[in-house]
């Protein structure tokens, strides 16, 4: 699995925890409901960890909770 794709799931995943859509996610953090649809939907390859920030703001956990659960421990080494 891509970084992309798992950023994308965690999202989805929070969003479902806390029972808010993606425009209520960008409208919590200040981030372009755009811009979230581009990484749910995987037009953004390459999710900056400035968004990941604001959308952990929004969500109002830390970027280590973020990235602190089973999705992104079970990730791949991508460079060889």
């Amino acid at each position: 699995m891509k970084i992309s794709k798992a950023v994308a799931m965690r999202i989805e995943e929070l969003c479902k925890e806390r029972g808010i859509t993606i425009n209520g996610l960008a409208n919590l953090s200040g981030v372009h409901p755009s811009t979230v649809k581009s990484i749910i939907y995987g037009a953004s390859k390459n999710p900056g960890i400035a968004t990941i920030k604001m959308l952990c703001d929004g969500l109002e956990i830390t970027v280590v909770e973020f990235f602190n659960c089973e999705i992104f421990q079970s990730l791949e080494q991508e460079i060889e």
